[in-house]
């Protein structure tokens, strides 16, 4: 991606987050995710790429992050493993123009329970860039769950395999083909040797393993190729995905804080369209009635979630609501007209029936009502997801720049292929 495009969606996002009206309740509710929203952006401001390095306890992960920058910045156990929490140090090896590097160390996925582990997965797929996942022989199983959470998430992640001293190269050759089989991944598996020891011979004859110079050759070529290429483009990918979690976090929090109040305007406009439909006898009032009460509803739903209906996206959102309505509540909108039809022709024959067949006008009636009670509930409900999906996807809005990056760039589908964006479910009334 050119700094031209990173440039535009680093402009486009800062001024999304600038127009972002929070009230103080939103504000303190979703603190957490604000501020780091807010830190992705300065990052991005910055252009400050995070690499999170990736693992279970005692695979290397301080080690290769020490033989990376040349010093021994974080400390290692090889026993047991040392990292209890994340640490982040800054790498002196710029990218691009000016870019910045920072490496993130991790704490051993297979010393917590799955649910925790699959949450810390995705708490360092959020929080960075770029992720280095390190193992040191065949991938476990909690290795390989881990892994396919970090792509799930859409994240761009590196398999790195370290302690390479201790393979011989037919066993390294058999252990990446069974890995890149296990894994489904077609991405190259990296070996290193980040604190590699090698066999002395002592003057009196015995063998000594001693401490040899890193082999890190093949992760850094790949990662400065990557960097090359790719590095605005996985800065801006990362701003995007916490710019859209945040703008669906506070829609669904804002929707499930108006769902009753919703829920009452629903029942509100079906009452009334049951009202006008059992009331009136003349079946073309009767769809202009309920049609002229839907676009009531949609209108006050719209103010309530604060969407905006103006102009050409305005008639877009009420086609897209309308066409929706009508296929969900076609059936709905059939039977009316039978009813209404019948309702009718019962009302006209009534002088040559002596009165007769008003009395099945009645029940023609109540059935009526109850299907203009479903029917409104139904567009209620299509109507607030439309309006919500409208407000979430805006021209402006971080899912549909991601959509665009998606569309326009390879690289960018690649890697989120697995991306799911937000859909309303949840709190919809």
């Amino acid at each position: 991606m050119d700094k031209q495009r990173s440039a535009t969606i680093t402009q486009a996002l800062i001024q999304w987050r600038e127009g972002l009206q929070l009230s103080r309740r939103e504000q303190s509710v979703l603190g957490p995710e604000l501020q780091g929203l807010d830190r992705q952006l300065r990052r991005l401001q910055q252009r400050q790429l995070r690499l999170a390095v990736f693992g279970r306890v005692g695979v290397g992960k301080s080690s290769l992050i020490n033989a990376l920058i040349g010093a021994e910045a974080l400390e290692t156990d090889v026993a047991h493993g040392s990292t209890r929490r994340q640490h982040t140090v800054d790498w002196q090896r710029p990218w691009g123009d000016d870019g910045q590097l920072q490496l993130v160390d991790t704490p051993g996925i297979d010393e917590i329970a799955a649910p925790a582990r699959e949450r810390l997965a995705r708490r360092v797929a959020t929080g960075s860039d770029l992720v280095v996942m390190v193992i040191d022989g065949d991938i476990s199983a909690p290795e390989l769950a881990a892994f396919q959470t970090l792509q799930d998430s859409g994240k761009p992640v590196l398999l790195v395999a370290n302690r390479a001293d201790a393979y011989s190269r037919l066993e390294r050759r058999q252990l990446t083909d069974t890995i890149q089989r296990r894994c489904n991944s077609d991405e190259p598996l990296l070996w290193v040797a980040a604190a590699p020891r090698r066999p002395v011979v002592l003057s009196d004859g015995r063998v000594r393993r001693q401490a040899a110079a890193p082999e890190l050759g093949a992760l850094q070529q790949h990662l400065d190729e990557l960097l090359e290429s790719h590095g605005e483009l996985l800065l801006a990918l990362n701003s995007l995905r916490a710019a859209d979690h945040f703008s669906a976090r506070l829609l669904a929090w804002r929707l499930g804080q108006r769902q009753q109040a919703a829920q009452a305007l629903i029942g509100r406009c079906a009452s009334i369209k049951a009202a006008g439909l059992a009331a009136n006898p003349l079946m073309l009032l009767d769809l202009a009635g309920s049609a002229a009460v839907d676009s009531t509803l949609i209108v006050q739903l719209a103010q309530l979630y604060g969407v905006r209906l103006r102009g050409p996206s305005a008639r877009r959102l009420l086609q897209r609501v309308g066409r929706q309505s009508l296929v969900i509540g076609g059936v709905q909108w059939g039977l009316q007209g039978a009813l209404s039809l019948i309702k009718q022709v019962l009302l006209m024959a009534a002088p040559f029936s002596g009165g007769l067949s008003l009395a099945p006008a009645a029940p023609v009636a109540l059935a009526q009502a109850a299907l203009a009670v479903h029917g409104t509930r139904i567009t209620g409900r299509e109507a607030a997801r439309q309006l919500l999906l409208s407000a979430h996807r805006g021209p402006a809005r971080p899912a549909s720049l991601l959509r665009r990056l998606q569309r326009a760039d390879p690289q960018a589908q690649r890697w989120l292929a697995h991306h799911q964006s937000w859909s309303p479910e949840v709190g919809l009334p």
